[in-house]
């Protein structure tokens, strides 16, 4: 049987943390070469690379990242095990570890994830975010306990995964006071030529919206494409273009990017998927973040 070496483990773990061999080793107390050794040592025994060295600096590859989400994971739970032997409190928070497709809106994000923050007992998230392809590979290897998606596993992808449909909601579009004056009027033929920034055409958002576009003869001026949702409303907060979002978060939107409703798309919905490794959901933080969205969600229909 194979066994990891958890000394290099937590020399990686460390080095990762503070983005630098130097700043390892003296956390350590230990000499450089001893740490860079004990690192080397670990790739090694994997069989891979954990860092992309850059002059003093490190970055972590792709599976860098993967074994940092474990060791992140072991050496957290070590120190709760530390403070519980040492009289601390016995009922640390559990930590959920959420995988979040770039695309998809943060705010809807904030909202779907808030019952977890007020659970009782507490429960502490670690979200990252990352491409779904990416997303879905770390879930088969157990990095997340779910992956909140704007569109299911499809067939062709060969990660053994399960999605479990939140719903949906429409979109608005949505802009600054001048803009939206303009293309209040006459909406949704208004938009034709209206400068407009959107997601990126491998979202399924934009898919959806073009063919919503297509069906209406529709032709926006595209000013730019984000596939990250929050820089899409910094442009539209700019007065650059106006944009979509959903209207679940509508009054937040309004309120945060000070930007106004132009009016709702009833046919172009967005969607919301949570993707678990298991058909039978059986984390309590995870079955309550399905059930508050599919309640949040299905009040907007």
């Amino acid at each position: 049987m194979d066994w990891l070496n958890y000394h290099h483990l937590l020399y990686f773990w460390v080095a990762a943390r503070e983005g630098s061999i130097t700043r390892a080793s003296e956390k350590l107390m230990l000499a450089q070469p001893t740490v860079s050794g004990q690192i080397r040592a670990l790739e090694k025994a994997l069989d891979v690379e954990l860092f992309e060295r850059r002059g003093r600096e490190i970055a972590l590859t792709e599976t860098g990242d993967l074994v940092f989400a474990y060791a992140d994971e072991i050496f957290s739970v070590g120190q709760e095990l530390l403070g519980v032997l040492r009289g601390g409190p016995a009922g640390q928070p559990r930590r959920l570890r959420v995988g979040l497709a770039a695309a998809l809106p943060k705010l809807v994000m904030w909202s779907l994830l808030r019952p977890v923050i007020q659970a009782d007992p507490p429960v502490q998230l670690v979200c990252r975010e990352d491409k779904a392809d990416r997303l879905l590979a770390e879930l088969a290897a157990h990095a997340y306990d779910i992956v909140l998606s704007d569109s299911p596993v499809g067939t062709a992808v060969s990660v053994r995964a399960v999605n479990h449909h939140l719903g949906g909601c429409s979109i608005a579009i949505f802009g600054v006071s001048g803009l939206a004056s303009k293309y209040k009027r006459g909406f949704p033929e208004s938009l034709n030529d209206a400068p407009m920034v959107l997601p990126t055409g491998n979202t399924a958002l934009r898919r959806s919206l073009d063919r919503w576009l297509d069906a209406m003869s529709i032709r926006p001026r595209i000013v730019a494409e984000c596939e990250d949702s929050a820089l899409l409303k910094v442009f539209g907060q700019r007065g650059e273009g106006i944009f979509p979002a959903p209207i679940v978060v509508a009054r937040d939107i309004i309120r945060q990017y000070q930007v106004v409703p132009i009016g709702e798309i009833p046919e172009v919905k967005e969607q919301f998927y949570a993707i678990t490794v298991e058909k039978k959901i059986k984390n309590p933080a995870v079955i309550l973040i399905c059930d508050s969205a599919r309640a949040m969600l299905s009040a907007m229909d």
